[in-house]
Parts: structure tokens; C-alpha cells; sequence
């Protein structure tokens, strides 16, 4: 195992990444629309309607949405007809997710408290596994992506929505001063809590690249692996097939 592990731009031990990306969650889960619409300038609804269209959910599908707690994408492949288990290593995140599905009275949901590095369920259990800006605050992501291969069914889909780096020449620079400098301030203004926002915005510059990370999903034992760039790649759904 690594000695240290990164958070945002700093290299921590394991244990103390757990604890402080658990405690950023924490923070942020009350004001995750906030966060998501700051982190994205408000694109990233347009960006998970995306991703569930390549998931192309059918009725009946079993899928695990690993740190879906706040429901995001679990709503939106129920309203397809799936079997959704929403599972969040983060009660925080959990309890906004259940909240908010009381609210708009969507049912047939099941929520777990998981860590996407051990996961509790058994071998073969999902038609499909999803997980959306999740996957790099994990603390060891080819655990995370074994365990996804582990618990899919033969014949099972994996699709990772995630930050990346956009290869659009003068994109990159004004997406790149705008994260840097506006988001955490956003943060503070909003939700009264700058280095949370700091830390996420940091976590997108530490996370593999796409043909970096498209290795690792193979590596996990993942075929057919593909990378679909949105924006020059500053956001990208990453696939694979279980045989």
C-alpha cells in the first residue's frame, strides 16, 4: 500500500484522507446543488442526463449507483424503470438523498451506507454499476474499480462520469482561473465553507488523466473500455463491459 495519498495538492496517509474527505461531505451536503452548480457553472445536470443515456437503463436492471447519496443519477435511472441501489460511504449524503426523494414521492430505492473500496454486497449482483464525481475522492481508486468488476453480473456495464483536463487550447486556461479563484469564494459566499470547495477543485487536478484512467478500468479487468470527452475532456463518462 502507498505510504500517502493525495488530497487536493497535498499528500496525506490514507487514514487521515478518509477522514478528511468524509468530513468535506459533511460540510458540503446540505449545499450540494450549490456545489455542483459552482464546480460546473450549472452544466452538470445537462452532463447526467448524458451519462444515464449510455448507461441506458431497462426495466428491471439491478444498479449500484456507488456515492450517489444524494440521488442525482439514482432518480433519474428509477425514472427508467431500474432497481437502484443508492449507496454513499457518507450518512450526510444519504440522509440528503432520502430527503429529497420524500419530497418528489420517488419510491423503490435502496439506500446503503458503503465504502466503494470493500463493498458488502455479493459476487455478481448488479446489471450495472454507476458512480459520478465520486470516483477520485476515493482513497484507493483500483480497489474501488475491483470491487465495481467484483459485484457486476457477467454481461454487467461500468460507466464512471468524472472531472478530467479539457484539451481545448484557451478553454483550459479560463475554466482553469475560474475554478481556482471564483469556486472556493462561491463556496464561502454560499455555503459559508471555502476550503471544502478548494479541496474538490484541487482533487480534479490530482485525478488520472482519461488514457490514464481508461488503463486503470481495463487493468480492473473491464473490456471494451471507452472514453467519451464532453467539453475537450474538461468532463468524461468512461465505460467498460464485464465478460
Amino acid at each position: 500500500m502507498q505510504d500517502t495519498v493525495s488530497f487536493g495538492y497535498e499528500d496525506v496517509s490514507p487514514e487521515e484522507k478518509r477522514t478528511r474527505v468524509g468530513g468535506v461531505f459533511s460540510n458540503v451536503a446540505s449545499s450540494y446543488d450549490v456545489m455542483n452548480d459552482a464546480m460546473s457553472a450549472g452544466m452538470h445536470r445537462l452532463w447526467k442526463d448524458r451519462f444515464v443515456r449510455r448507461v441506458k437503463p431497462r426495466e428491471g436492471d439491478m444498479i449500484l449507483d456507488m456515492a450517489g447519496g444524494t440521488g442525482d443519477i439514482a432518480f433519474r435511472l428509477q425514472a427508467k424503470g431500474a432497481m437502484v441501489t443508492v449507496a454513499d460511504i457518507n450518512p450526510e449524503m444519504l440522509a440528503v438523498g432520502m430527503e429529497r426523494a420524500m419530497k418528489r414521492e420517488i419510491g423503490g430505492l435502496t439506500w446503503s451506507e458503503q465504502n466503494a473500496e470493500v463493498l458488502s454486497f455479493d459476487d455478481r449482483s448488479f446489471d450495472a454499476y454507476t458512480i459520478a464525481f465520486g470516483i477520485r475522492n476515493v482513497t484507493y481508486i483500483d480497489k474501488a474499480l475491483s470491487e465495481a468488476h467484483r459485484v457486476l453480473k457477467r454481461g454487467g456495464r461500468f460507466y464512471c462520469l468524472e472531472f478530467s483536463t479539457t484539451l481545448w487550447p484557451g478553454f483550459a486556461e479560463i475554466y482553469d482561473a475560474y475554478s481556482h479563484k471564483l469556486v472556493p469564494q462561491i463556496g464561502k459566499l454560499v455555503a459559508g465553507d471555502e476550503d471544502s470547495y478548494r479541496y474538490l477543485i484541487e482533487s480534479i487536478r490530482r485525478f488520472p488523466d482519461m488514457p490514464t484512467f481508461e488503463r486503470m478500468v481495463a487493468d480492473a479487468g473491464f473490456v471494451q473500455t471507452k472514453v467519451e470527452p464532453l467539453l475537450g475532456g474538461l468532463v468524461a463518462i468512461h465505460s467498460g463491459w464485464k465478460i
